[in-house]
């Protein structure tokens, strides 16, 4: 299979160069330049994206992984991610996928009729596009999702949300579920360890929660000394009460020294518990710690009564108590999310697959 494929975002200038119109990097490239994300070139006077048919990862995971705790608990997502990345995070967790220059190293050929097809042999409930920003394979990934709708498969975007709004249209278009790095909630903190902007992702946000059907959650890598301050915590989470709603699932996570970030230590579970009750009295109603052993932090409870509806250990479901409707069984309140009548069962797993 070529790995060369002519992409769908992206214009002519009047000198030759092509511009790409797929993020807000607008890279504008002379013949045989790629954009920063690697994986976008300029061949011949047109736009191909270099990594088609080909993917990295391909694992079987729990679907609490991405993490969504609210888009079918206990079901299994088959997670790949092709190579490159359209932001610089000096703290990246997944650098050697998002940063790599060698494709044939890290990438095994598969069509998306393939990609489907293996996660309807493993009875898979999703296929998430993750590891590295989907965004960047946005065609890719788009083809492999008509191929998952086309089985009955549901399809997942893990991604940083750096993205313009046509390709956003089109491209979430596809999709069913994402969750959304929110990175840090400074303009400073983006433009400084990230090399990106805090307004377009803002506008991902919105746009997927008030102009699509996509169901949407949020995580925040927490970083010691870097947007873990009560004053940005508290003015992230009063916007997305604001601007989203208070049923939007807000996720902090546990950063770990990684990539340029060596000299930060990792986070303590105590900031995270802080984080989570930040949120809770803004007014989020379901907040969740991950990374760090933490029940209670991963524990969905009714927003009216308190009930504990799921408890979770990791990634195993210890206790479900929602009705086939997936509403609270002591005060009928619905829970906010999409669950099937039974959940699933897969638990704590990884199994590596091969299409």
């Amino acid at each position: 299979m070529t790995t060369h494929y002519r992409g769908r975002f992206w214009h002519r200038r009047e000198d030759g160069r092509v511009v790409c119109d797929l993020c807000p990097r607008d890279c504008a490239l002379g013949d045989g330049q790629r954009g920063l994300c690697f994986v976008r070139q300029n061949v011949g006077g047109e736009m191909v994206l270099t990594t088609y048919g080909r993917s990295s990862g391909l694992c079987i995971d729990p679907i609490e992984k991405k993490p969504l705790n609210h888009f079918y608990p206990g079901s299994s997502v088959l997670s790949l991610g092709t190579a490159g990345c359209n932001l610089s995070c000096k703290f990246c967790q997944n650098w050697d996928i998002s940063k790599s220059r060698d494709m044939d190293t890290l990438t095994t050929a598969a069509s998306p009729e393939a990609i489907a097809g293996a996660a309807r042999r493993h009875e898979c409930k999703s296929v998430a596009f993750t590891y590295n920003d989907p965004t960047i394979f946005a065609e890719y990934a788009m083809d492999i999702a008509d191929a998952c709708h086309e089985r009955g498969l549901k399809t997942v975007a893990v991604t940083a949300g750096y993205i313009h709004a046509q390709a956003r249209t089109e491209f979430y278009a596809k999709l069913d579920a994402a969750n959304v790095d929110l990175k840090g909630f400074s303009d400073h903190f983006y433009r400084k360890l990230t090399g990106g902007r805090l307004a377009a992702v803002l506008e991902t946000l919105e746009y997927l929660v008030h102009e699509t059907e996509v169901w949407t959650e949020i995580t925040t890598l927490v970083i010691p000394g870097h947007n873990d301050s009560d004053t940005e915590l508290r003015a992230q989470c009063e916007w997305i009460v604001e601007r989203l709603g208070p049923d939007v699932p807000l996720h902090f996570s546990a950063f770990h020294p990684d990539f340029k970030l060596l000299d930060i230590p990792p986070t303590p579970t105590a900031t995270l518990r802080r984080a989570r009750e930040i949120a809770r009295a803004s007014g989020i109603r379901h907040v969740y710690t991950g990374n760090v052993h933490d029940v209670a932090g991963d524990t969905s409870s009714c927003a009216s009564c308190g009930e504990q509806l799921i408890v979770r250990d990791w990634y195993t479901l210890l206790r479900y108590r929602l009705t086939a409707t997936g509403a609270c069984p002591r005060c009928a309140t619905p829970l906010a999310g999409h669950f099937d009548a039974q959940p699933g069962d897969f638990g704590r797993k990884r199994l590596r697959v091969v299409v």
